[in-house]
Order: C-alpha cells, then sequence, then structure tokens
C-alpha cells in the first residue's frame, strides 16, 4: 500500500475524520473569511484528549485512538478547507482594523447529540493573513493553561468554550512574557461560535450592510432559531444577547475569574466565555485584581468586567444601527444591569448554600459576605469551601457555631463583620426546616470545590513538565477539576 493509499485508508477509519461537518460558514462565501493551510510539524505528540466532550459528538473514546486525534488535529490530513475569519475590535478602548484569526483557524462544525452545531477551531496551527508578523504559533504552556481555565470554568458553570485536544508540535518559540526558548503546542478549542462582535464591527467599518444582514441571518438561524419565526427578530436577538453576556459576566464575577482581555474581538455573538491567555483566578476579594501585566490602566481589572461587557455591547450597536432602530437596541441594553444583578445575586447564594432566599435578608448576608471578604482579605475561593467544608447542622443551633472547626480566623479589626455574618446566616438557616439542612450542604459541595486554579496551582503543574517532562502532575489536577474534588 502506497502513501497516499495509507493516508486514505486512516481518513476512511478515523472517527474524528468522518463526523458529519456541516459548511454553515463556509456557506456565506468568502466576504467572511480566507481559506488557509495548517503547518506542518516536526513532531506531534497527543498531550490532552477531552474524553467528556467525544458523547457530544456521537462518539465513545473507546473506539476513538490516539492516532487518531494526531492525524486529524496534529497533522491535519483529511480535512479541507479550513477558514480564517476576518474580524476588527476595540483594542484597550482603540478600534483596530488590522485583526482577523493570526494563529488559528475554523477546523469544522459538527451538529452535537443535543442538535447544537458547534465549532473546532485551532490556536497555533501556523501563519495565516492576519499573523501580522507573528509566528501563528502557541506556546505549550499557553495550551496547558488553556485547557485548565475551559475545564476550570465548565466545572463552576460558566458557559465557556473548552478544548478537544492539545498536541505538542516540536518547535520552539521566542516569547517575551515566558522564558525562551519555549514549546510550542497546537490546541482545537470546541465551542458554539467563532463569530464575534468585531465580526460585526469590520463589516460596518467597510460600509457593508448586505454583508451585516446576511451575517445576522445566519447568526440567528444557527444560534437563536427559536427567534426564526418572529417579526422582529433582529431586536429580539440584540436583547438576549444582552441578557446572555450580562449572565456570562456574572458568572465570572461570582466564580471570581478575571478574562484580562475584554477586547469586541474576543466576544462571542452567542454569548460564550473563550479564548483564555492572562486569565487568572483571584486569590482574595481585590475588585482592582488585573490578570493582564500589559494592563497598566486596570480597565480589565476583575470588578470592571460587567461595565466592560455593557460597554462592547453598547459599542456592537453602531455596527447594528444600519439594520437594527438604535434606539430598540438602547432600550434593550437597559436591562443589562438587572439582568447582571439578578444572576449574580442567585450564584452567590448558590455558593453560601442556598438555591433562593427570600429578600431583605439575602441581601444582607452578601453584602456583608463581600465586605468580610474585601476587608478581611481571606482567600476568596477558600472562605466558600470551608464554608462546605465544615458545615454542619448544629450551626442551626448557635451562632458560634457556624464555620466552628475551619481555618477562618478573622483578625479584631473585621472580627465584628465576621460575628455578623455568623449571626445572620444562623437566622437564615433557621428559616428552612431541620431536613433541609441535607440540602444546603449538597448546594454548598457542588458549587464550591476544594480544588482552585490560582495561579500556584498552574505553575505547580507546569514545573514538572518544564523540567522532566512529567505530564502526571497536570493530569491529576484536570482530573480533580473535572471531578469537583
Amino acid at each position: 500500500m502506497n502513501q497516499a493509499e495509507t493516508s486514505n485508508n486512516e481518513n476512511t477509519h478515523n472517527p474524528l475524520l468522518t463526523l458529519n461537518y456541516e459548511p454553515a460558514l463556509a456557506s456565506l462565501g468568502d466576504d467572511y473569511y480566507d481559506e488557509v493551510m495548517a503547518a506542518d510539524f516536526p513532531q506531534t505528540i497527543l498531550r490532552w484528549r477531552n474524553d467528556a466532550l467525544l458523547p457530544l459528538l456521537g462518539l465513545h473514546p473507546q473506539t476513538v485512538t490516539d492516532q487518531d486525534f494526531i492525524h486529524a488535529f496534529g497533522k491535519f490530513q483529511g480535512r479541507k478547507p479550513f477558514l480564517a475569519l476576518r474580524y476588527h475590535g476595540y483594542q484597550f478602548g482603540e478600534y483596530n482594523p488590522h485583526l482577523g484569526d493570526g494563529r488559528g483557524f475554523l477546523y469544522g462544525q459538527v451538529r452535537g447529540t443535543n442538535g447544537e452545531l458547534y465549532d473546532f477551531g485551532t490556536k497555533g496551527s501556523g501563519k495565516t493573513p492576519y499573523s501580522r508578523g507573528g509566528d501563528g504559533m502557541l506556546t505549550l504552556k499557553g495550551g496547558v493553561r488553556e485547557v485548565l481555565a475551559a475545564e476550570a470554568l465548565h466545572q463552576l458553570g460558566v458557559r465557556t468554550s473548552r478544548c478537544l485536544t492539545m498536541i505538542e508540535t516540536g518547535l520552539s518559540l521566542w516569547r517575551g512574557d515566558e522564558p525562551s526558548p519555549t514549546r510550542s503546542s497546537v490546541m482545537v478549542r470546541l465551542n458554539s461560535s467563532h463569530i464575534r462582535f468585531g465580526t460585526f464591527e469590520r463589516l460596518h467599518y467597510l460600509q457593508r450592510p448586505d454583508l451585516t444582514t446576511k451575517l445576522l441571518d445566519h447568526v440567528i438561524q444557527y444560534y437563536y432559531s427559536h427567534l426564526l419565526r418572529e417579526k422582529n427578530q433582529y431586536v429580539l436577538f440584540y436583547a438576549e444577547l444582552v441578557k446572555r453576556v450580562a449572565e456570562l459576566a456574572a458568572q465570572w464575577m461570582a466564580s471570581g475569574f478575571c478574562h484580562a482581555v475584554l477586547n469586541t474581538d474576543n466576544m462571542s455573538i452567542t454569548g460564550e466565555s473563550f479564548d483564555y491567555g492572562p486569565y487568572a483566578f483571584i486569590p482574595t476579594y481585590d475588585p482592582y485584581f488585573t490578570a493582564a501585566y500589559f494592563d497598566y490602566y486596570r480597565r480589565y481589572c476583575y470588578s470592571h468586567q460587567p461595565s466592560i461587557c455593557q460597554l462592547n455591547l453598547e459599542m456592537l450597536q453602531e455596527a447594528l444601527k444600519a439594520i437594527i432602530d438604535q434606539a430598540e437596541m438602547e432600550s434593550a441594553l437597559a436591562k443589562f444591569n438587572e439582568y447582571y444583578q439578578n444572576q449574580y445575586r442567585l450564584l452567590m447564594w448558590k455558593k453560601l448554600g442556598f438555591e433562593q432566599l427570600q429578600l431583605p435578608a439575602a441581601n444582607e448576608l452578601l453584602n456583608l459576605t463581600i465586605q468580610f471578604l474585601q476587608d478581611s482579605q481571606v482567600g476568596y475561593h477558600h472562605f466558600f469551601s470551608e464554608i462546605a467544608l465544615t458545615f454542619a447542622s448544629p450551626w442551626r443551633d448557635d451562632p458560634a457555631l457556624v464555620l466552628k472547626g475551619s481555618d477562618i480566623i478573622p483578625t479584631s479589626e473585621v472580627s465584628n463583620i465576621f460575628e455578623n455574618w455568623c449571626v445572620l446566616y444562623h437566622k437564615i438557616l433557621n428559616s428552612f426546616a431541620p431536613e433541609h439542612m441535607d440540602v444546603i450542604a449538597q448546594t454548598l459541595a457542588e458549587n464550591n470545590p476544594q480544588t482552585v486554579l490560582l495561579r500556584p496551582i498552574i505553575e505547580s503543574v507546569w514545573e514538572p513538565i518544564a523540567q522532566e517532562d512529567n505530564w502526571q502532575p497536570f493530569n491529576d489536577l484536570v482530573q480533580k477539576i473535572q471531578s469537583k474534588s
């Protein structure tokens, strides 16, 4: 059997290549993308495969080999065309018309077993017309960090992209923010869509309302299909996007997550979180915590995330006003804070063990919680995990027993806040029947995993990889994250 026959045989029997790929975005035509080729890598070593995602694609993990992943997503054989998407964006408040997929492409689109359409998008797959002098590659550490971020956020209930696979590619890369030369990788993420706010902003920049209309019809058809029969579907689309983005911002905030680069080219038109670069989970409650070292003015700090998302939605109006009435968009955007606050309260109450709470005690408890976390600088995630770890029914009997046995020891400066918090928590517990304590304990456990992806944790698994090529700590950490332990 010659080389071509061997390759064709591999293609025919590779479950990842025989999926029913749909040319949804490709059918729009090349006003929206450029066809590109994948890089030819000197090495392809599978470092991560997300077997948890395979059933969504209708595949059983045992029927997909490591070589199937390498052949499809490392050697990129058996699939074409690959599409580098075109977009612009506001980056740190300044409009940039020179963007686009610079180190990735749309590999293909597949319908999940749930009926939804998903993208396979690469990162680190080589140069495109939008690489802007870059090498189009992804560092291995960058790949490791994105795998961890996506899995951690997913387990925390954030609507996020996830990594399907990561392959080491054998190149040596030079980066200013990593000790160099450093190792390289290519990653494939699975998410609902790679269409961004910036995709529409580019069309407005080009003064092509015809292409904007065509793209928006596509977005509604594939991602907001429940609006297809509505007369005012464009306005309803924008209103729903506002709600989705507001709730996403609340999910980040409750999870203690700082995305770090909320430019409009990193905002998905489906309201999904994706593309994790210099992200970080906050160690303590610091409203001005900033994850990106280059964010000198703290534009994208932790507490600014909701307002930045709202601002990005406002700027999107400029790109859509040629086809959607701006007054109606402004009316829809006016509900952002309401959506955000409602979602944030619900998520924070769950972290405190309660599915629902009665006002005003609920708001008082949340305000006291944030005040204590900010004034004490107790670990943000540690505080909630200690509630989950030490929770016991006797907390109903005496406020002094609340968090007894935990290592949360407030200083004298915040002892009054802590005591008031314990008294109020005790009071709220007594508003529930005794048999409800098991439900509270379960809610606490489900919403407060003991393993939190703080920067020292990431470094602790990267160091064995960098020094000894030891992937066991990384694999163990992923397993802990996925099992919520």
